[in-house]
């Protein structure tokens, strides 16, 4: 919001300097953002008599000029300007002065001919038509206003307002006003405020003879008030007005378009002039649209409205958008002669989505959107009477029509001076309170702090000690220790993220962080099958395009364009981590499941499949997820994404029976669709299954006393048959001697028949209580070859 502060002068004296002003409005609640005073960019430029005009005697184009500047002797200027003569008043740059842009002017010599200035255009001074409409667009702006010789041009032209401008949060719509700046002016500065309710005479007709209003939708219309202007004249406003629209950053148009634009900034309510030539049958209809429906707006667009948009209509078609925007013939002309003047309130959210939906945003739906006081309506529409009758732009007609279907309430909260103590710590008397709450419009009646009309946003006590501390002074309160207890600490889910995340960077990954929503496209880049559940997504209603459309069901995606593009930046080697959610939709409605998983890519000259085994092998200790086992991939019942990896060299990870991981080399394919020119490798594991299955308690046992007995095992089996599957039989037939298992050689080749493989272990045996017999040692070793056999291996004997 843009404030005046020649306009915040109409209503309350702060003689201060602006610095000071905006510090304090910032300490009490209305945050300033900056200030700007008009033409600060412009000095030393003045006021000046032509006193006379002779032809350049080295030119056919310029022309020497005599001004008056206020000084003993008239200054020398040189101009190309046609439309100057003795006697015009104009604007002179003298040497020395600067204009907007930064412009330097300097005297010097122009065919000759010493200039000692520059004669300036409404451009140059960074004004435009709209500023001075009796000024011409092209040629030395020719004053009309009164003046003296060397007055400072910015004093003449009333170019030196300063304008604040204020953050105003949503919850205090009421401040998007100069009135509600004022009386927040008011309860900081303790001047007096002086708000005159609006008054106008009108003629004695009544507007039903003119116009019929017919509200149709109630809840999002919940007041409507028009009236009539006739014998309309339409023309410029007048300077004060001009400078108080432009101070705040809105084009002066001509009297009619400015008054609405007035009113919507000195009340908060945004209001319409619709030319009665053009609303069909004399009839307005607040409605909502017909889907299908179209309406030219006034901004030379058609738009296509739908039946959950509420629109002003007349007898035959929209003739606006409610609270957004008026329609291509609802207008004020040149000829208009009769104006219907709309004053509304529009609930809110119906205002917004409209808006959304239509892709427009207005002064008047920005301030809408907050929620804006039915009460306003009525003032503000006499306020724009009184400003019609002042400007002598028309003849008000002397009644209004007023659909009111709001409910008049003044928001209260308790008042416990107190509560209200022991919430700020501070030690302030109640009459102290009352006081500060006064300032801002509150009435105590009957233990509550009862909000004038206009505060929507007052619920609870908490508001009311808000708006105590912020009249008393945020920096007044006294700086307290904080009492209790309680203290900051991560969740167990929190530490077992740390180490996980710890754990990938100390295996040297790097983490990463991808978008959570991705393009439908990227399922078929991971070969997921038609059916697959994970191509069942949420999609995002208004995207930023079709490669941000829908929330991931699976990792795998970003995590294979983030490896692509450090392979496509020739990065050679990358080993990348995240965790991040995967989001599953729920069956009910209800919001979906957020899946926190880990993903892990890696590709270079000295990465392979046991690369990545090892280093999830080494997570999953750390992480307390032991004995896990490794099955093929296309086992599996939970990962979907098991078609992106290579049949033949991929694993699925499981524990218990529960399977907690993928991981593997890509397929050609996938690596193909990423543009990856080497054997890249990835894993996805559940980050809830990893925490449902961690072993939390650690146990310990003394050093061996007894030495250890070791056998190698070398086996001749199917190549088919896992090794781990072989290691697992190992495992149980051995028992609780078992300290450690190591395959040491898998072969392949002449001596062994195709379709065979020979697998080596070494088992070291040792138990807590003796030494190891041979007896004992050699009857692990035949149940081992026991059930290596029922698994269909052999040792091998050559």
């Amino acid at each position: 919001m843009n404030l005046s502060m020649r306009w915040l002068s109409d209503y309350i004296k702060t003689d201060m300097p602006v610095k000071e002003f905006c510090h304090k409005m910032t300490m009490t609640g209305s945050k300033v953002e900056a200030y700007e005073t008009e033409g600060s960019e412009i000095s030393k430029v003045v006021a000046a008599k032509i006193l006379s005009v002779v032809p350049h005697e080295n030119s056919d184009h310029l022309v020497v000029c005599q001004v008056d500047i206020g000084e003993a002797e008239p200054v020398q200027i040189v101009t190309g300007a046609s439309n100057v003569n003795a006697g015009d008043w104009v604007p002179a740059a003298l040497n020395g002065s600067t204009l907007p842009g930064g412009i330097k002017i300097k005297k010097g010599k122009l065919r000759g001919v010493e200039s000692n200035g520059m004669l300036c255009s409404l451009g140059e001074l960074g004004l435009t038509v709209n500023d001075f409409p009796y000024a011409i667009e092209d040629g030395i702006f020719i004053l009309q206003e009164e003046c003296t010789a060397g007055q400072d041009i910015k004093e003449v032209l009333g170019f030196n307002d300063t304008t604040v401008e204020f953050e105003i949060t949503s919850n205090r719509p009421d401040c998007f006003s100069v009135l509600g700046l004022a009386r927040e002016a008011h309860a900081t500065f303790g001047s007096p405020l002086d708000i005159k309710e609006p008054q106008y005479k009108g003629n004695d007709e009544d507007i039903n003879n003119y116009l019929s209003v017919t509200v149709h939708n109630k809840e999002l219309c919940p007041r409507y008030i028009g009236g009539i202007v006739k014998n309309v004249k339409i023309e410029p406003s007048p300077r004060w007005l001009r400078e108080r629209l432009r101070a705040s950053g809105v084009r002066p148009i001509n009297n009619l378009v400015d008054i609405t634009n007035f009113v919507m900034l000195e009340y908060g309510q945004p209001m319409h002039a619709f030319d009665l030539r053009y609303v069909k049958g004399n009839a307005i209809n607040v409605r909502n649209a017909v889907n299908g429906e179209k309406i030219m707006t006034l901004d030379g667009i058609e738009r296509e409205l739908t039946d959950d948009m509420l629109v002003i209509a007349d007898a035959e078609k929209p003739v606006a958008v409610a609270g957004v925007m008026g329609g291509e013939y609802s207008g004020i002309m040149d000829d208009t002669t009769t104006v219907v003047f709309e004053s509304a309130n529009f609930a809110n959210d119906s205002v917004r989505k409209t808006a959304k939906k239509l892709g427009m945003r207005t002064d008047a739906s920005s301030r809408y959107e907050k929620g804006i006081n039915p009460e306003n309506t009525l003032p503000a529409i006499k306020r724009a009477f009184e400003l019609v009758e002042m400007l002598g732009a028309g003849e008000v007609v002397g009644t209004v029509i007023d659909c009111n279907n709001s409910t008049p309430k003044n928001k209260s909260a308790d008042f416990d001076p107190q509560w209200i103590n022991g919430l700020l710590g501070t030690d302030i008397s109640e009459e102290e309170m009352v006081k500060c709450l006064e300032s801002l419009g509150f009435r105590i009646e009957n233990g509550k702090a009862v909000a004038p009309e206009y505060r929507t946003d007052i619920e609870f006590k908490a508001d009311i000690a808000e708006e105590v501390a912020r009249i008393y002074g945020y920096d007044k309160l006294q700086a307290t220790a904080v009492k209790g207890v309680a203290k900051g600490e991560l969740t167990e889910k929190q530490k077992y993220e740390r180490l996980i995340k710890n754990t990938m960077t100390s295996l040297g990954c790097y983490e990463i962080n991808t978008f959570s929503f991705i393009s439908p496209k990227y399922f078929d880049k991971i070969m997921l099958p038609a059916d697959s559940k994970l191509r069942n997504t949420i999609t995002i209603t208004n995207p930023l395009g079709e490669d941000t459309s829908v929330m991931r069901t699976t990792a795998l995606p970003s995590l294979l364009d983030v490896v692509s593009r450090n392979y496509n930046n020739r990065n050679a080697k990358a080993m990348l981590f995240e965790l991040g959610k995967e989001y599953i939709p729920s069956s009910d409605g209800n919001l979906p499941a957020e899946n926190l998983v880990l993903s892990v890519g890696m590709y270079g000259d000295d990465v392979d499949f046991y690369t990545i085994k090892g280093s999830l092998e080494e997570l999953l200790e750390k992480c307390g997820i032991n004995d896990c086992e490794y099955e093929r991939a296309d086992s599996s019942k939970v990962f979907d994404e098991k078609c992106a990896f290579h049949p033949g060299r991929s694993a699925v990870i499981v524990k218990d029976g529960i399977e907690i991981g993928i991981f593997g080399e890509l397929h050609p394919a996938v690596l193909s669709e990423y543009e990856i020119e080497t054997r890249a490798y990835a894993a996805i594991l559940g980050f809830n299954t990893m925490f449902e299955n961690r072993v939390t308690e650690k146990s310990y046992k003394a050093l061996p006393k007894f030495p250890a007995t070791s056998r190698d095992l070398s086996l001749i089996c199917d190549d088919s048959i896992p090794v781990g599957q072989l290691e697992k039989a190992i495992k149980n037939s051995v028992g609780s001697i078992l300290e450690k298992i190591t395959l040491f050689d898998v072969y392949k080749g002449k001596q062994i028949e195709e379709g065979k493989k020979s697998v080596s272990f070494s088992i070291t045996m040792r138990s807590a209580e003796a030494t190891l017999t041979d007896e004992q040692t050699d009857a692990a070793m035949k149940r081992v070859l026991k059930a290596l056999s029922e698994q269909g291996a052999e040792l091998r004997m050559a």
